[in-house]
């Protein structure tokens, strides 16, 4: 069975990150074939980058960051809930993401963002990041707006179609994650 991680990757104090990435893990986990989990980087407990050699060489040598590869390892993809700070992507997230490298390759990944205008500068960022470590991204993504798919900005109500939206995102996914298995 396939293992997809739902990543939230803000911690940033009364954030709406938590209700988005909740919301998606319910809608993901009415399929069968496929096993998901929620990932809360609050919970993490990854400093700032902290390793003295770069990720590409593999050789942590801290417990954190091997406890972190290790759940990693364990995914075939992943779908990254972000908001957007600053026209990219939230620091927890970047921080959590540069910690490793190997563990990430391969793999698939795909988008849930919200912010002002939708997230989509801190997919588009994403994006590039996910290039770089080899995971292969969807294209399919799910663009949520503060102004239309929240209540005052901080309750979430997202609009009917989104649901669509989010299986839409998660058969390439699946697909994909599947698919790279003979590579990893």
């Amino acid at each position: 069975m396939s293992k997809v991680a739902i990543i939230l990757g803000s911690t940033r104090p009364n954030r709406v990150g938590l209700q988005v990435a909740t919301w998606v893990f319910e809608i993901a986990r009415k399929r069968s074939n496929v096993s998901f989990e929620l990932i809360d980087l609050e919970d993490s407990d990854l400093p700032l980058l902290d390793e003295p050699v770069p990720a590409s060489l593999g050789k942590y040598s801290k417990e954190h960051t091997k406890k972190w590869a290790a759940k990693i390892e364990s995914f075939d993809a992943f779908v990254f809930v972000t908001a957007e700070y600053n026209h990219s992507i939230p620091g927890a997230l970047k921080n959590a993401i540069d910690f490793l490298y190997k563990e990430w390759n391969n793999k698939a990944a795909g988008f849930v963002s919200y912010g002002s205008a939708g997230g989509v500068r801190a997919v588009e960022h994403l994006r590039l990041v996910m290039g770089e470590l080899m995971i292969a991204d969807v294209r399919a993504q799910v663009m949520l707006s503060l102004a239309t798919d929240f209540v005052n900005y901080s309750e979430f109500k997202p609009d009917i179609r989104h649901e669509k939206e989010v299986d839409t995102m998660l058969d390439q996914v699946i697909v994909w994650g599947n698919a790279l298995k003979m590579l990893r």
